[in-house]
């Protein structure tokens, strides 16, 4: 038997590895302390909701598939319905956007935050004070293009860029 051909194609495969070890640009992050930017339109696993425009009608709990939404409502001063209680179970939701597609008056929008690691299950179950926006929790520009202009570009990969290298034509980084 011959190993000719394997050994050299070893030794390619590792010469190539080497010189893109060498030649790259570090595109690590120290992740605790420095976090990077996602995409503008990214579906976090997270809801916002905006009190102001909801006007209760339910039509985002119709629309979750797993039924994830649970929406009560009262009659409030000027005969006018508001929420008694608006829930959103994120452990079981699959975050596809349904619910925030089918809202009328757009009182319904995904999240940008993706750090939603807890211990218990119950604390996945938010309530209508936990859903509003807040100086933590803010609307990503997923089907709603307008909040683009607010939301820091994205760090990673910008127009074919990471973290300050261009890369070529087929994909690879230059050094």
């Amino acid at each position: 038997m011959r190993f000719d051909h394997y050994g050299k194609g070893i030794a390619k495969g590792m010469a190539l590895t080497l010189k893109h070890a060498l030649t790259r640009s570090n595109i690590t992050v120290r992740y605790p302390e420095e976090k990077l930017h996602n995409s503008r339109r990214i579906r976090g696993p997270e809801l916002v909701w905006d009190p102001e425009r909801c006007t209760v009608c339910a039509t985002c709990a119709k629309a979750c598939p797993q039924g994830n939404i649970t929406i009560v409502s009262s009659i409030g001063p000027d005969n006018k319905y508001v929420p008694e209680r608006f829930e959103i179970d994120h452990g079981r939701c699959m975050f596809d956007g349904l619910c925030v597609e089918a809202c009328p008056f757009e009182a319904l929008h995904m999240g940008r935050e993706y750090e939603r690691g807890t211990y218990r299950r119950g604390s996945l179950v938010e309530n209508k004070e936990q859903l509003e926006a807040s100086d933590v929790r803010h609307p990503s520009a997923y089907f709603r293009p307008e909040f683009e202009a607010e939301i820091p570009e994205q760090t990673l990969l910008v127009n074919r860029q990471i973290r300050g290298t261009k890369t070529r034509r087929r994909g690879w980084l230059s050094p």
